[in-house]
């Protein structure tokens, strides 16, 4: 946002600066969650073949399913891996905030690329509802019981990082969600097994394709909404403007904006009209805090406006 600030106007940056935990204090994802990623990637690439190859020579589209889900989990992997690089380049004169943006991308990226395979095989398996075939049972059970030990091997490498950081947090979970689903399927062919019943297969791989669905799609709606520069859903940004229009001087708030940087990072903008002059430096340095703290907003740019009759452009809030 730029525009011609009037004498009346004083423009001041609070930054609180980077990644901060609630309590406004730096951080970052550890270095040793670099090897969580590697260990991670290698771990479930090697189980992808593993079920295709097995998934085929068993018959079994709930094992293909699976093998579909885990290439988007390890896809997934290396996007969030590669954007978690990303995030941490230094600003160039070109982008501004560094390549900060780069997590939102990879998130929808993943939430996208999920969607699109689930739907593939969901074709797959409704045809197979209609001509069920036999399954290698024994075959599927043990591969998907592979999976479970993969899976929760991995959801493992990232626990310790979960409460730290949404990222880590969601690999968690998605691996943990894995491991049950493999659960799943280790059920399903123990049922095959002791009944006979074919079509349990591919209603499997459908019952597996809604929970990947209803987990994706909260996920492409967060990433979508956060290219677009959407307020982050854990952010009221009423209250937010209540918070700085009670703050000790303050007479009026407008123009205020609140974005995403990154999946983990939140900036805003705003101009605050106070009358009785410039509260100094120490007044912009708590208030950045206190937003950090309160609301998790980690960059803020805060314009002082003294004169109240001097007109702001951006005053309307319809306005940008």
């Amino acid at each position: 946002m730029s525009h011609d600030h009037h004498d009346g106007h004083r423009h001041v940056h609070g930054d609180s600066h980077d990644n901060h935990n609630h309590s406004g204090k730096h951080v970052h994802a550890p270095a040793a969650f670099g090897m969580a990623f590697a260990v991670g990637i290698g771990l479930n690439s090697a189980f992808v073949i593993a079920e295709v190859v097995y998934g085929f020579l068993a018959n079994s589209v709930a094992l293909l399913a699976d093998a579909g889900h885990n290439l988007g989990d390890v896809l997934g992997l290396v996007v969030a891996w590669i954007a978690s690089l990303l995030v941490k380049r230094a600003p160039t004169t070109r982008f501004t905030y560094g390549l900060r943006g780069s997590s939102i991308l990879a998130a929808l990226f993943n939430a996208v690329f999920l969607l699109v395979t689930v739907g593939g095989i969901s074709w797959e398996a409704v045809q197979r509802l209609g001509a069920p075939e036999p399954v290698a049972e024994k075959t599927v059970m043990a591969v998907a019981a592979a999976g479970i030990v993969i899976n929760g091997v991995t959801a493992w490498l990232f626990a310790s990082g979960r409460q730290s950081d949404i990222n880590l947090r969601g690999a968690f979970l998605h691996m943990a969600s894995d491991a049950l689903i493999s659960a799943g399927v280790v059920v399903a062919g123990l049922m095959i097994l002791l009944t006979g019943w074919l079509w349990l297969d591919p209603a499997v791989c459908l019952a597996i394709s809604a929970i990947i669905i209803w987990g994706t799609w909260g996920m492409l709606r967060e990433s979508v909404g956060m290219s677009m520069a959407a307020v982050p859903p854990h952010i009221d940004a009423m209250t937010v403007r209540s918070f700085l229009a009670a703050q000790t001087g303050v007479a009026n708030v407008h123009d205020l904006h609140i974005w995403p940087m990154s999946t983990t990072e939140t900036a805003l903008t705003c101009h605050l009209v106070m009358k009785d002059g410039h509260p100094g430096d120490a007044f912009l340095h708590d208030l950045a805090a206190e937003l950090a703290r309160r609301f998790r907003i980690n960059h803020p740019t805060i314009q002082i406006e003294i004169d109240p009759l001097l007109a702001c452009a951006l005053a309307p809030d319809d306005v940008v």
